[in-house]
């Protein structure tokens, strides 16, 4: 059975995702979900833009970017 694709990071769990600048860095994607569910929108905002990235590091973490231009 497939498995539902995320509409922000699509296949890649979201809980194997993490944020990587502001004052969320180090959280998981799934975590902002549940608790800051006006900020997942944002972030779903910045997708829709272009303005967005997600990067398998050496360390083998997903992390998740966002150009510096436009949080500012």
């Amino acid at each position: 059975m497939a498995q539902a694709q995320s509409p922000l990071t699509g296949i890649i769990e979201e809980d194997k995702v993490v944020i990587d600048f502001g004052e969320f860095e180090g959280k998981s994607v799934l975590e902002i979900a549940d608790t800051r569910p006006e900020y997942y929108e944002f972030l779903m905002t910045q997708k829709e833009c272009g303005n967005f990235a997600i990067r398998r590091t050496k360390d083998k973490i997903y992390r998740l970017y966002i150009h510096q231009t436009h949080l500012n």
